[in-house]
């Protein structure tokens, strides 16, 4: 025992010691055995500790599956990002080639490692800038900095160094989500939530250091950052992600700032003159009961008619606005679209039944943490999509990398519905476009499958209408509940048909994206837009949701859908983008020159006549920005 600790011990029993000048040597068997029982209680109060410590890190799952660690980043206060439901699965053997085929060739991800949100996408002097969460030591979430690339036309990208790092205090723990706002006089406000040394969320501005460069390399934070902490009112853990600002009639910017109370998401409205100094406003720009935390909200103007995009501040009697929510709690991306007014800056919906988070999505699949800009150059607004993996963390660090981003999508207000927004994919996707195939009216019938004799099936670009030919008495109606069914195998009166993407000859491997409908009318059928991964691999680890959603179909429209096939993702738009469908899949056998392309049809009283065009796309460049070679 050294000398420290006898002291303590003396110092802990003094009253016992000062009992009796000579102790005796049952007085000192007596002392040794109280300091033993102490130790031993001491060590199983520490053990105690510690259990409930472990505890507190992991959460029960259903089906009295063994418990789990949190998933990553719930910890820190920003939504999970990993799948914990699959942390105990056996992994499929996986080969290098298997891995290398699940990389996209014309979606935007980094060159390895973790990538999560889009962050402040603008244009400046001739180049499209994409800044997003970046681990650069990992293929998990964590160590979050903001990677950069750039591109003249948004599907070719150059990586460049590293944008911002975690190296303040006020952002050591996470340079997490932001936006960029676009001032009058050219000059670039880079809003942006840091995690601070006691991980607290709170809100910096950083600036380029110089606007004459088009890369915008250097980046630089305001000295007296943070210049927003958490009001009295929200929790430490719930202010993050701040909006692109808008400018009101008074001169004054706003931005909002995602928050909740309890389970009531909300969005908080902040002014200011000069993005240094901002006052609170006194009430919330909207808020949804029921609907947990709010991230990467975003809120921007639409046309009532048009077919252009608006800056964010504009305002007036053709406009509505769309206020948009990543909800952490469901892990998807809501929205809404109403009326905002200016005068005390609130918001509300066309239809509360369609409110944010109980309404509309953006994606009915694998998709989040969106973020939308105005180019001002072509004048459309386009919006990023997040898409994360649903393998399994051990897979992920085998290959080396994990995430990717949606082909940047058009936004317009659907005037045809008047009750939706219409997302497209930009159109300089089809600057890949190579070769076609084109099939006019082919039936299929009932309970069959057509292959279509392609040369790849994995780089595609498919648009397809179908026209429906009813095999029962006019004006039968389906007694089958009408949504998505238990998948494509669920036979109905009139669905499913569609398409099967990534599948093999046998079909033991296949995605269908199809339709199910309540009846042979259209415009007077509910009608469902599907994707069903459940069959999308062999490999046991692999999430494999059936996703879907209802889409509306007026009576003078056929039936369409356009299908993006890059390996891995596969993302689906219905009726010119009212619905849209982002998955993942890790085929084992489907991959390379084995993957196919079919028509089917699982419906029992329709014939369906579909004409298809299918094209087939190049890979993008992708790779390192040529430093060497610029001058």
């Amino acid at each position: 025992m050294n000398a420290n600790t006898s002291n303590d011990n003396h110092a802990l029993h003094t009253p016992l010691l000062n009992s009796s000048p000579k102790p005796s040597k049952v007085i000192i068997v007596t002392f040794g055995s109280i300091v033993f029982l102490m130790s031993m209680v001491a060590l199983i109060i520490v053990q105690s500790q510690n259990s409930l410590q472990k505890l507190e890190n992991i959460t029960p799952l259903t089906n009295n599956s063994l418990r789990q660690e949190l998933p990553r980043g719930v910890a820190q206060g920003v939504s999970s990002k990993s799948n914990p439901s699959h942390f105990n699965e056996v992994s499929y053997t996986w080969t290098n080639a298997m891995f290398s085929w699940q990389r996209t060739a014309f979606h935007f991800q980094p060159q390895k490692n973790w990538m999560n949100d889009p962050n402040g996408p603008l244009f400046h002097l001739g180049w499209y800038h994409l800044f997003y969460q970046y681990n650069p030591d990992s293929a998990v979430w964590g160590n979050i900095t903001w990677g950069h690339a750039v591109s003249t036309d948004l599907i070719h990208w150059f990586y460049l160094p590293i944008a911002m790092v975690p190296d303040n205090w006020f952002d050591i723990n996470g340079v997490w989500t932001g936006s960029a706002t676009l001032l009058p006089n050219g000059e670039i406000i880079m809003l942006y939530t840091g995690d601070t040394d006691n991980y607290v969320q709170v809100q910096n501005l950083a600036y380029p250091a110089n606007l004459s460069d088009p890369l915008l390399l250097d980046w630089v934070k305001y000295a007296d950052n943070p210049i927003l902490e958490p009001p009295p009112s929200i929790g430490l853990k719930d202010f993050r992600d701040p909006t692109t600002a808008w400018i009101g009639p008074d001169g004054k910017w706003r931005i909002l700032i995602g928050s909740k109370k309890g389970k009531t998401g909300l969005s908080l409205v902040y002014k200011t003159t000069n993005f240094t100094n901002f006052e609170l406003n006194d009430n919330y720009l909207h808020v949804v009961p029921g609907t947990g935390m709010w991230e990467c909200v975003d809120f921007y103007p639409v046309l009532i008619n048009g077919s252009n995009g608006l800056d964010t501040s504009v305002n007036g009697p053709q406009v509505k606005h769309v206020l948009k929510a990543s909800l952490d709690d469901t892990k998807v991306d809501c929205y809404a679209i109403g009326t905002y007014f200016i005068e005390n800056d609130t918001w509300i919906p066309d239809d509360p039944l369609e409110d944010v988070g109980i309404g509309l999505l953006y994606d009915y699949g694998r998709y989040y943490a969106s973020k939308s800009f105005y180019d001002q150059v072509k004048q459309r607004r386009i919006l990023w999509g997040w898409i994360n993996e649903t393998d399994t963390e051990s897979d992920d660090l085998e290959k080396g990398w994990a995430s990717l981003q949606t082909i940047p999508r058009t936004v317009l207000f659907d005037n045809k519905t008047g009750t939706n927004l219409l997302l497209w994919p930009v159109e300089e996707i089809e600057s890949l476009r190579l070769s076609s195939d084109e099939y006019e009216e082919i039936v299929v019938e009932p309970g069959s499958v057509v292959p279509l004799n392609i040369s790849q099936a994995t780089q595609l670009d498919i648009f397809a209408e179908f026209e429906i030919e009813s095999l029962a008495s006019e004006g039968i109606i389906s007694n089958d509940t009408i949504d998505c069914g238990s998948g494509s195998a669920d036979r109905s009166a009139f669905g499913p048909f569609g398409i099967l993407a990534i599948a093999d000859d046998t079909l033991s491997e296949q995605t269908p994206v199809y339709f199910r409908l309540s009846n042979a009318s259209l415009g007077s059928s509910t009608t469902f837009f599907c994707v069903d991964e459940t069959r999308s691999s062999k490999a046991p680890e692999i999430a494999k949701p059936l996703y879907g959603s209802s889409v509306p179909v007026l009576s003078d429209e056929k039936l369409s859908m356009r299908v993006l096939v890059d390996h891995s993702i596969i993302e689906s738009f219905a009726q010119g983008g009212r619905t849209v469908i982002s998955g993942r899949v890790y085929p084992t056998e489907a991959i390379y020159g084995a993957a196919r392309l079919f028509l089917f049809n699982n419906a029992t009283n329709i014939n369906i006549k579909v004409s298809i065009k299918i094209w087939h796309l190049n890979s993008a460049f992708i790779g390192p920005f040529p430093f060497d070679q610029s001058q």
